[in-house]
C-alpha cells in the first residue's frame, strides 16, 4: 500500500494535468477557422 504522501502527489498530479484540458481542447478547435491563403492562385 502506498503512502498517503505518495496518494498525495500522484492526485495532485493529475489534477495538475487535468486543469483546463477542456478549455484547452474547445479553443484549439474553435480558434481561426480555415480560409484560403492564396485565393487568386486558383482562378
Amino acid at each position: 500500500m502506498a503512502s498517503l504522501t505518495k496518494k498525495t502527489r500522484i492526485r495532485r498530479r493529475i489534477r495538475r494535468s487535468n486543469m483546463g484540458k477542456k478549455r484547452k481542447k474547445m479553443m484549439a478547435k474553435n480558434s481561426t477557422p480555415p480560409f484560403p491563403i492564396h485565393p487568386e492562385k486558383d482562378e
